[in-house]
């Protein structure tokens, strides 16, 4: 779970990295995703990023399933009481809710392939235009937030980097890539609505 959860968080960044572009314009965008799609192994790195997915939501699905079997009959006092928030206490919730924007992400940009590759900036824009799907878009971005506040410092933990020096460190860290992932993409739904669908 740690690992796969921290391979995850790399390619957030590297894919963000690229929609920003978007802010650019057309040209830069579009440049961007045919560069992308010039890459041999292309497919591949696709396949590996799906299977990477599917094993970090089993694993999340295992894990689950041996801590309830476990523990059927929750604690009466949890030791850890007062270090439970509600991004750590919803992680399967807001887990389900990505993987719900995660297919409507697919949909409208994989399974447009043949759109996407011909027009990418096009296509983004009058997706994003549409009020109902960039309200859609901004709360898949605020669950992918509020998923990370508390799973990028708990894989840390997970892997044994739990000191009492560096845990506040590692903890405040992580809450802080997590909101700045959230807001960054974010910032793509808000800015065609707004500058494009919101003007009409």
């Amino acid at each position: 779970m740690a690992v796969t959860g921290l391979l995850l968080v790399g390619f957030l960044f590297s894919h963000l990295s690229g929609n920003l572009l978007l802010l650019k314009g057309a040209t830069a965008f579009d440049d961007y995703v045919h560069f992308l799609n010039g890459i041999a192994v292309l497919p591949l790195l696709e396949l590996g990023l799906a299977g990477l997915f599917v094993l970090h939501i089993l694993l999340a699905i295992k894990l689950t399933a041996e801590n309830k079997s476990a523990r059927p009959v929750d604690y009466t006092i949890k030791a850890d009481h007062g270090k439970k928030t509600l991004s750590s206490a919803s992680m399967i919730v807001s887990g389900v809710v990505i993987l719900g924007f995660l297919i409507k992400h697919i949909y409208d940009f994989r399974w447009r392939k043949a759109e996407f590759e011909a027009a990418p900036f096009e296509l983004v824009a009058r997706t994003l235009q549409n009020p109902l799907t960039a309200l859609v878009y901004l709360l898949g971005c605020g669950a992918v937030g509020f998923h990370l506040f508390h799973a990028i410092s708990s894989a840390f933990q997970t892997l044994g980097v739990n000191h009492p020096k560096y845990t506040p460190l590692i903890t405040g860290v992580g809450r802080a890539v997590a909101i700045a992932l959230a807001v960054g993409f974010a910032i793509l739904p808000l800015y065609f609505w707004l500058s494009h669908g919101g003007a009409h």
